[in-house]
């Protein structure tokens, strides 16, 4: 059955996904572009870069999950680039470059619509208005069976979380403090919403936690 699933989010050791400050220049803010050293260092993410080498082991298998069943992507306005308020103009196409590493449909959360964007190796991204759940819809339609992955940032997730509506959230713990910025799980009751722990897995760079909501029927019987 297809899910809907966050992978390889990064939190810091006091539970920030961004730091204070984000700028064109430093996005996640200061501090927070160190959090994805882990996965910087793997295999799967040199080669996704078009380098060789990188290390193997528990956090290149972490990584190498990213869009693996995955036919859509979901993400915040904030992660698809700095430009706040009406776009000026249709110049902005995202961090990744020409080629992007999604190859599929992006459904980008915005108050601000725009027509879709094409990038070559089959990345869309397109501007939804309607808010989390028009996203959601329009998002598991285009992936034709296959998961939902939600991209990010902190406040995209938070949305998701807080309304049920994510199955299964992998994260990555980052051995950091960052202090302040953006927290992904204060004042969020994950019990409450029918999350468990299902997978913990320490490395010398992360800490890899996958939480999973249980299904209705698994928490009438308290499974």
């Amino acid at each position: 059955m297809p899910r809907v699933r966050v992978h390889s989010f990064t939190i810091s050791l006091d539970g920030y996904g961004a730091g204070p400050r984000q700028t064109r220049e430093e996005p996640l803010g200061v501090g927070g572009e160190a959090l994805h050293d882990w996965l910087i260092a793997t295999r799967t993410f040199q080669s996704m870069i078009g380098r060789t080498g990188g290390t193997v082991g528990v956090d290149d298998d972490f990584a190498a999950r990213f869009g693996v069943g995955v036919g859509a992507w979901i993400m915040g306005r904030n992660m698809f680039g700095p430009i706040r308020g009406a776009w000026p103009d249709d110049a902005w196409r995202g961090w990744w470059g020409k080629n992007p590493p999604y190859h599929g449909p992006v459904f980008v959360l915005t108050h601000h619509g725009r027509p879709p964007v094409r990038m070559e190796g089959g990345t869309v991204f397109h501007f939804v208005t309607g808010g989390a759940r028009e996203a959601l819809e329009r998002a598991t339609e285009a992936a034709q069976g296959k998961d939902v992955q939600i991209g990010g940032g902190v406040s995209t997730i938070r949305q998701y979380l807080e309304a049920g509506l994510i199955d299964e959230l992998h994260l990555a713990i980052a051995p950091r403090l960052l202090g302040s910025g953006e927290h992904l799980l204060r004042d969020l009751d994950l019990t409450a919403l029918g999350y468990q722990c299902t997978a913990h897995v320490p490395t010398a760079a992360a800490t890899h936690v996958v939480l999973t909501r249980r299904s209705p029927a698994e928490a009438e019987t308290g499974r």
